[in-house]
């Protein structure tokens, strides 16, 4: 292919590189009022009195808004299409505050100075309630955090308020207990995956201004700039008509902003006053009072026979909603339709939980949705399985794997996987890690122990059946190509990606593309950059946009030069006769267009979405030295081989590759939210919430077997979330070679390893 596979540089490389890029705080107007909140001291209580007028004397103090100003519609913040499964259990401002760092004000001042300056004047009087801070004992705990009489769901998700209970799911194929009864070979374990931080360089920010028409114009740092508009229509009781949202270049987000965080301040401040207003998180904000990856608590048994069969795979989970019920079914769902199809011998299984609220920060989208916490205590039972049977943990997963063609009882009926180079991808990660021959386990010196370990992993591609794209390409006047996208790049290189595929179908170099990006008011609808959705989706429905602008185009020559059409060939710069006697350039060819009773300005529309959710597949072996005396594990080489489908951008999905290892080695090791007894966040800064950096990843050695998925376009699926999922289980299954220590609890920091250690003498 021309363009397909190339390493083209990111489009906006040169300008990041060189400090011009504009992200979302460069565009606030100089008059813009300035927001701060105040927040809540405490984990759950109820705001009996508030007393804001010393707060309003002081000289700039513009507003100050309490929840007996805001509009009393629930919504959910969660990025999602409607109709929304996550639960409607927010307002502006509530009355009830239910976790530490909670919204209880909205200061409105000329500037932050001032707004700081006024907000300790505003009193609050609170009836302090038991908070809820143990997921295992939510459930029909004495307090009830959302007790509200209009709370709302959109459909049935098996929750039950009133008993702390988020939603619920539960899918159970077989007799679990029978088939456990004839399998040779049992292992149980339980396992826990903590709360983490997507923590994304720029922390949420957004701006809102009233245009010339009266209507309410936000600027976020948002990956779903559609949804926003949405949420923010309902909140206010507005139409979708009355506002635009504009995503500029955003600095991260990783499923963070995926949530809208923000754009709900700005927006009812600036609706309110008519003036434009702003708000920009600090870091302690952004990790206390957003959303994180949700923890969850596994019992998991599995079973196998002796030949090595997997019978049954059990996976019972307890998982933390926090504060909110955003994303709260659809990360636990999701998990399952990406980790249990991996072995797909099963003859029963099952898979549930309750999702409950505590009175924990909310929890929401991180990179991995879901499939990162299924995998961790699914790879980790494997490879507790190998060992308790006494074989290769690679050989039992070829043994079990899912091949071509085939279906599994977690998928939906009828469902197939339609591509998949999985045992190319397996086989080329041992050649790399030299699987085949060198010992599991070996002595590095008196004190550390060296291991290998391996994982598994599955995501998708987009979401099946649900989210769908447009995309518009057009012809410009001077023969030049502009195509806009509603999709978001947030880093990834997506408008890169899509560029590709579009100068790949017209056949045009790079350098006569132009993508814009994510403005409700100029580009088609797109449900925004999450669920692995872009490149599969957004890049299928570019695709489709580019051949009828294509045939559009050839129309066009055809006309012109009085030819048949189809005896055209187009490179999409120029069109040539088969004998070469005629010739015309796009150049040429759009000043035509643009003028005259006959002017045709051309454009190719598509709208596209898919039935199924291809999986890209991975492979993670980590080798990793253990330091016996204190626990501590070191990444040494980590071995990572992907399975997207065609290849785009070859560099661009290494820096993916790379880049998703290293977030799940910071899971694995090292990140942890934790609170203390009264619900306080005791790990709001990079002083305390601990990233890796490049000296704690150890050495990231990656490659790609390319398989053809045939629903999309040119064979491509995703890879923005599989990446991050073989980390944790394969580093784990690192150590437990290289000691026997066998750590279940995330992070796996020196002192659970030091203990694992003990136990296992």
């Amino acid at each position: 292919m021309k363009h397909l596979g190339q390493s083209y540089k990111k489009k906006d490389s040169t300008t990041i590189l060189s400090g011009k890029a504009a992200y979302t705080e460069d565009f606030i107007p100089s008059n813009a009022l300035c927001i701060k909140i105040l927040r809540s001291p405490h984990a759950f209580a109820k705001i009996v009195d508030i007393n804001i007028d010393a707060a309003l004397k002081v000289p700039g103090v513009e507003a100050i808004y309490t929840y007996k100003d805001v509009p009393q519609t629930r919504f959910t913040l969660a990025g999602q299409s409607y109709p929304e499964p996550s639960a409607y259990d927010m307002l502006i401002l509530d009355q009830v505050v239910r976790y530490v760092g909670d919204e209880v004000a909205l200061v409105v001042a000329v500037d932050e100075r001032t707004a700081l300056k006024a907000m300790p004047l505003i009193k609050v009087k609170y009836e302090i309630y038991e908070p809820v801070l143990d997921m295992h004992t939510a459930i029909d705990h004495p307090s009830i955090i959302h007790a509200e009489d209009d709370f709302h769901y959109n459909f049935p998700v098996g929750g039950d308020p009133k008993r702390n209970i988020a939603c619920s799911y539960s899918h159970v194929v077989g007799d679990l207990e029978a088939e456990l009864a004839k399998c040779d070979y049992v292992v149980e374990e339980s396992y826990f995956d903590q709360a983490t931080l997507q923590s994304a360089m720029e922390t949420f920010r957004t701006f809102a201004t009233i245009d010339q028409f009266n209507r309410l114009v936000i600027t976020s740092s948002t990956q779903v700039p559609f949804h926003i508009r949405r949420h923010v229509a309902h909140a206010l009781g507005l139409s979708a008509a009355q506002i635009r949202v504009i995503k500029p270049r955003i600095g991260g987000g990783f499923g963070s902003k995926q949530t809208g965080c923000t754009e709900m301040f700005p927006a009812f401040v600036t609706w309110k006053l008519k003036k434009p207003s702003y708000i920009i998180y600090d870091r302690h904000e952004a990790n206390n009072c957003s959303t994180s990856r949700h923890a969850r608590d596994w019992k998991v048994r599995v079973g196998a026979t002796k030949d090595g069969i997997i019978q049954v795979i059990d996976m019972v989970a307890v998982s933390d909603a926090g504060a909110h019920g955003s994303h709260a079914l659809t990360t636990f769902t999701a998990g399952e339709h990406k980790s249990l199809p991996l072995y797909n011998k099963t003859k029963a299984i099952r898979y549930e939980s309750n999702v409950v609220y505590t009175n924990h920060m909310p929890g929401g989208a991180f990179r991995g949705y879901g499939a990162t916490e299924a995998l961790w205590p699914l790879e980790c039972a494997i490879t507790k399985l190998a060992h308790t049977m006494g074989v290769d943990e690679i050989e039992l997963r070829l043994k079990n794997l899912i091949g071509v063609g085939e279906t599994a009882q977690s998928f939906h009926p009828g469902e197939v996987l339609a591509s998949g180079l999985l045992k190319e991808a397996i086989q080329k990660a041992k050649e790399m890690s030299n699987w085949d021959n060198r010992p599991k386990s070996w002595k590095i010196d008196d004190r550390h122990m060296g291991g290998l370990g391996v994982a598994l992993a599955f995501q998708g591609s987009g979401i099946a059946n649900i989210d769908s794209a447009s995309v518009e390409v057009r012809m410009l006047d001077d023969g030049t190509y502009m195509l806009f996208t509603g999709s978001t790049d947030m880093g990834q290189g997506s408008n890169t990606a899509l560029a590709q595929i579009a100068c790949e179908t017209l056949g045009c170099p790079m350098d006569m593309m132009v993508v814009y990006e994510a403005d409700t008011d100029v580009v088609p609808f797109d449900p925004g950059s999450y669920a692995s959705s872009t490149t599969y989706v957004t890049g299928t429905a570019t695709k489709l946009a580019c051949d009828e602008l294509k045939e559009k185009i050839l129309q066009e020559f055809g006309r012109l030069m009085e030819v048949d059409p189809s005896t055209l060939s187009f490179d999409g710069e120029k069109v040539w006769t088969e004998d070469g006697s005629k010739t015309m350039t796009t150049k040429e060819l759009a000043p035509k267009l643009v003028s005259g009773p006959k002017g045709h300005y051309l454009s190719g529309m598509a709208t596209w979405g898919s039935q199924t959710s291809p999986p890209p597949f991975m492979v993670g072996i980590a080798e990793v030295k253990v330091d016996i005396e204190t626990g501590k594990v070191t990444p040494e080489n980590y071995y990572a081989v992907v399975d997207c489908g065609t290849i785009v951008n070859r560099n661009l999905a290494t820096v993916q590759t790379e880049g998703g290892v290293v977030q799940g080695i910071g899971m694995a090791l090292y990140e942890e939210i934790r609170y203390s007894s009264r619900g306080v966040l005791e790990t709001n800064n990079f002083m305390h919430y601990k990233l890796p950096t490049r000296l704690d990843t150890g050495n990231i050695h990656v490659d790609f077997v390319e398989s053809y998925e045939p629903t999309g376009a040119y064979g491509i699926k995703s890879i923005g979330e599989v990446v991050i999922n073989t980390s944790c289980p394969a580093i784990q299954g690192a150590i437990l070679n290289a000691t026997g220590a066998e750590v279940t609890t995330l992070p796996m920091i020196p002192e659970r390893v030091y203990m694992a250690l003990q136990e296992n003498k």
